[in-house]
């Protein structure tokens, strides 16, 4: 039998850290595209629910956001539908 340092790693255990810490790039766009799917979802939630209590810079603001985080999933979803 082979001796085995007691430091040593095995092949299973190097393969998923590496998994984990080297992520695909299809994973790091979908996990950019998740958050401003979030982004959208919040700001048009706020602007539902208190969208009467705002002023109407605050509402701009949001709405100029909501518009600009729907660009941005839309330019996402065209680049990983190619």
């Amino acid at each position: 039998m082979i001796d085995r340092e007691k430091g040593y790693m095995t092949t299973g255990l190097a393969n998923t850290t590496l998994d984990v810490l080297n992520p695909s790039r299809s994973v790091i766009i979908d996990m950019i595209m998740v958050q401003f799917i979030a982004s959208f979802i919040t700001m048009l939630l706020l602007l539902v629910f208190k969208g009467d209590d705002m002023g109407s810079q605050s509402a701009s603001y949001l709405l100029i956001g909501l518009f600009a985080s729907l660009i941005m999933v839309t330019g996402i979803f065209s680049r990983i539908t190619k």
